[in-house]
């Protein structure tokens, strides 16, 4: 069961104290092997004393770009217990977008391969180095838990990148939230897949070794290395956005390694009923956890797995620490039924963007007069409507709605449609310019062309006739952002051009 102190537990403590588990128990698993809880802590001590005789100035900025590596997974630790402020950088992202991040978060260094240093410009960074050292071991932090512990920047798909300000508060109280919503146990195996660099990839780390569990980080090139992973390390626990998703289900999977996962934690993008149904069925003994989150507040929603097959297009109900509301445009409560803004308050909320006052005033706004926890909250720009029992479902972004025929429609909805016959892989739905109808619908889609005809026969069915698609559009494949998500602006910048 999960350690007795998880919930409640509303106290905030520097993030460098989250490694919790027994001291003898695996925190970390690699290639090279395992780290217990106190080999992990003695590391993050050891690196914390190399980055304090840097003699940075407290709250300085360290930047990473760097695979999973056990340097990079003890980073966030040891950059707080030295008093400085950690910038993971993905990994896949190139030159000139971690040049932008290195000049926007002023970072005092950058700790990176050799390879990866190699592409960098004379200018781009005060300093870089490619090997982090070993110095004096420095105790535990005694950091207040308001103070910045970390930016991570957002993908960037739709501009320059963005850094959200995480505190040691934000950061513990998601752990601690997210170990108990989920269950997790001393004795899971995490499989660590995501990003490091992503809200959910750092969220998986920092849970897990929270409730005393292992992690073991993963950098993969297909979804068969995936599963190969969750054979070796006995993976309890397998965290993923849909995309992924949908090529872990084209993969083959042997019995034992789909039996292993006993837990499945689905963001960065809402399920659609027939993904839910095949992971449920591929994997009948995982709990299935659809989630919704936001950087800009670490997590937001969770749907309890009991009722995922009889609500499958859920993101369920605000998780600890958290108060979730549906706004209408007039800042009142929305009713049962009526779309409206989601707005996150609590203390998840995260402290705005780094150096960007008015992005900051735009999204990070006082709460609406009838909540709650008051104070500043996240105005996330995502429609949602909750039902007569308050769960909630997502409807889509304003930016992202379709307006056609009068109508205004939810590209989720059009794309839960195109994908529930089985003709197509994946599906965007993008409004574009149309002279008779406002926009028109346009659906583009990964799969075999050929079922176009059958796909169109199934919809004229199953659709009413302002939503179906005007014209279908197949792609190989789609592109995906650094964080493994469709990239749906750039799709929708391809159609409209």
């Amino acid at each position: 069961m999960a350690a007795p102190d998880l919930l409640p537990d509303p106290v905030p403590r520097p993030i460098d104290h989250v490694l919790r588990g027994r001291p003898d128990a695996v925190a970390l698993i690699d290639r090279a092997g395992t780290m217990t809880v106190a080999e992990a802590e003695a590391a993050v001590a050891r690196l914390a004393g190399w980055l304090a005789a840097q003699r940075f100035a407290p709250g300085d900025r360290v930047a990473t770009w760097l695979p999973k590596t056990r340097v990079a997974c003890l980073m966030p630790l040891a950059a707080a217990r030295a008093g400085l402020v950690h910038v993971p950088v993905n990994p896949v992202l190139k030159r000139a977008q971690v040049a932008h991040i290195l000049a926007d978060s002023g970072a005092r260094m950058l700790l990176t391969q050799a390879a990866r240093a190699a592409t960098l410009e004379p200018g781009d960074a005060p300093m870089v180095t490619t090997e982090a050292g070993s110095g004096d071991a420095m105790p535990r932090s005694a950091a207040d838990p308001a103070a910045l512990a970390a930016i991570l920047y957002t993908s960037g798909s739709t501009g320059r990148p963005k850094g959200v300000m995480l505190s040691h508060a934000n950061l513990w109280l998601g752990a601690i939230s997210v170990a108990h919503y989920l269950g997790i146990t001393a004795e899971d195996r995490v499989l660590g897949v995501l990003p490091l660099a992503f809200d959910y990839g750092q969220s998986q780390l920092l849970s897990t070794w929270v409730a005393g569990a292992a992690v073991a980080p993963l950098d993969y090139l297909t979804a068969r290395d995936v599963v190969k992973a969750v054979e070796r390390v006995g993976a309890t626990t397998l965290a993923g956005v849909p995309p992924l998703w949908t090529q872990l289900l084209e993969t083959a999977w042997p019995d034992a390694a789909a039996g292993s996962l006993r837990r499945l934690t689905n963001s960065g993008g809402a399920l659609t009923p027939a993904m839910v149904r095949a992971l449920r069925a591929r994997f009948p003994a995982a709990r299935l956890f659809a989630m919704y989150g936001l950087t800009e507040a670490f997590r937001s929603t969770y749907l309890d797995p009991a009722l995922v097959d009889a609500h499958p297009d859920s993101i369920g109900r605000a998780i600890p620490f958290a108060e979730v509301m549906v706004v209408r445009p007039d800042g009142g409560a929305a009713r049962p039924g009526e779309a409206g803004e989601l707005v996150h308050a609590g203390p998840l909320v995260a402290q705005g963007y780094w150096q960007d006052a008015a992005r900051t005033a735009a999204r990070f706004r006082p709460a609406p007069a009838f909540s709650r926890y008051g104070g500043i909250a996240v105005w996330s720009g995502d429609n949602v409507v909750a039902d007569d029992v308050g769960l909630l479902r997502f409807v889509g972004r304003d930016d992202e709605m379709i307006k056609t025929a009068g109508n205004r429609l939810s590209p989720q909805e059009i794309e839960e449609a195109v994908t529930a016959g089985g003709e197509v892989v994946e599906a965007v739905a993008v409004g574009v310019a149309d002279a008779r109808l406002g926009q028109a619908i346009v659906v583009v889609l990964r799969g075999d062309a050929a079922r176009e005809p059958a796909l169109r026969e199934r919809l004229k069915r199953d659709l009413p006739t302002f939503m179906q698609p005007s014209r279908i559009e197949w792609r190989a494949e789609l592109p995906r952002n650094a964080n493994g998500k469709l990239d749906r602006a750039a799709i929708a910048r391809e159609v409209r051009a």
